[in-house]
């Protein structure tokens, strides 16, 4: 019965290897630079038109990462991937967002974030770390409704908000949190 047990654990395994290496070659094959652009400015206009917060921070921004659609898929072990688009004033860079994890999980989902960087701290951190791992460096709050309920423009205090957005498909929780972003180059 032991043994049984462990044989379907590996196939259950190496079936989740198999289908996050599919989802994420097929995003690896990542988009334009003009792609990551239009879809960073159609994800941005869409948050704004269902979170008036969100466009008020955005006012205040010194830089405005976006993150218009990052794919999650898991089965015991899970991953996340996806592309995006550094705003600061004229200026366009663009970023990797990849996340590791382990533990019971099970299903795919895609959704999208943008992270509102507050301060020049936070933007040149990003610009000079090789790879900013989200829960280490510049602090980042992740508004949900919660939060929101107590936050205004004028109440502003931390380096970074991220709002999490278009949430499709089906997985037991969804967290930035250890999601390591990193500078790519797009043509």
């Amino acid at each position: 019965m032991k043994n049984m047990r462990n044989e379907v654990l590996r196939l259950m395994l190496v079936l989740a290897t198999a289908v996050l290496m599919g989802t994420f070659s097929v995003i690896a094959n990542a988009e334009t630079a003009e792609d990551l652009n239009r879809d960073a400015n159609q994800a941005l206009n869409d948050l704004y038109k269902t979170n008036t917060l969100a466009e008020s921070i955005s006012k205040k921004a010194k830089a405005v990462l976006v993150f218009p659609k990052i794919v999650k898929a898991g089965l015991i072990f899970g991953g996340a991937y996806g592309e995006g688009v550094l705003m600061e004033g004229t200026k366009f860079d663009y970023f990797n967002s990849v996340t590791a994890s382990w533990g019971w999980q099970a299903g795919a989902q895609s959704y999208g974030y943008v992270v509102f960087l507050m301060t020049s701290k936070a933007v040149k951190y990003l610009h000079q770390s090789h790879g900013w791992e989200i829960g280490v460096g510049p602090t980042v709050v992740a508004v949900n409704e919660g939060v929101a309920k107590n936050l205004s423009t004028s109440t502003l205090k931390d380096d970074a908000y991220a709002f999490i957005f278009d949430q499709q498909g089906l997985m037991a929780s969804l967290s930035i949190e250890g999601t390591k972003i990193s500078h790519i180059k797009r043509k």
